[in-house]
């Protein structure tokens, strides 16, 4: 449906019969290009099972007549729309996952894909977070809502019929808190997903000695290395060694 670029994961389990390709939807900002290479190399880096990842692009989207609305001053980003198009551009069918760009992945996707249950229409994080700070990333404005940054990383069951109703024309109409409150679905349509796969850089905390609370997927939701005011945050070395990592593993291909 989409003609948006798609990256393939050649890594497919030993079986007889190899594994379709599990859909990731990757929020994309031009001014955060190098934080969307590095979250998508190390989802593919760290995959036991093939993925397709695909970079959900504004520009693209508006080309192909699928996105439309104009964008609002506390947008900090050109995805913070566009993400619920996921079921959409998934063609209805089985689950796939949205993730925002400032992510950096520490354990095997298989993991967070293996706790799907058929009987939510999606599945998330449900953080209990309010933001301290007035603005994040490069001067955006911080903004507060209820299920704040449940919406960064979602697993959509596509072809449920509640998610059926996310089409183009709802997600260019309908408002922030409608569609960031997930207000078309019951709470119990709601599953859960532990934190350590959405864990808020200055917000949730590793426990030494507890394995539970070491986080497989960082969310460097204020702001990551990649912009100056954050070049030394917490974790920042991880993804700095990351990016190094990838830009070599991007000239082996070259």
């Amino acid at each position: 449906m989409s003609s948006v670029v798609k990256d393939l994961h050649s890594n497919v389990e030993k079986s007889e019969t190899p594994l379709r390709p599990f859909k990731i939807f990757v929020g994309y900002d031009p001014r955060e290009d190098v934080a969307y290479e590095v979250c998508r190399y190390s989802l593919l880096k760290r995959s036991s099972i093939p993925l397709e990842i695909t970079p959900i692009k504004q520009c693209e989207l508006r080309e192909q007549g699928l996105y439309w609305r104009e964008r609002g001053k506390l947008e900090s980003t050109e995805f913070s729309f566009s993400r619920f198009l996921t079921p959409y551009l998934a063609d209805y069918e089985g689950w796939a996952m949205f993730v925002d760009c400032d992510f950096l992945y520490l354990g095997d996707i298989k993991e967070l894909r293996d706790m799907v249950d058929d009987k939510y229409a999606l599945m998330c994080v449900q953080h209990d977070y309010t933001p301290k700070e007035t603005t994040k990333m490069d001067g955006a404005v911080q903004t507060v809502y209820p299920r704040k940054n449940w919406s960064s990383m979602v697993l959509y069951n596509c072809g449920h019929p509640k998610n059926r109703g996310l089409t183009p024309e709802v997600v260019n109409s309908e408002s922030g808190a409608f569609l960031h409150r997930f207000m078309w679905l019951e709470d119990e349509e709601i599953g859960e997903v532990p934190f350590v796969w959405n864990f808020l850089v200055g917000h949730n905390k590793v426990v030494e000695g507890d394995p539970a609370t070491f986080p497989k997927a960082i969310h460097y939701t204020l702001g990551g290395p990649w912009f100056e005011a954050w070049k030394d945050c917490e974790f920042g070395e991880l993804w700095l060694k990351e990016l190094e990592e990838s830009k070599k593993a991007k000239e082996k291909v070259v």
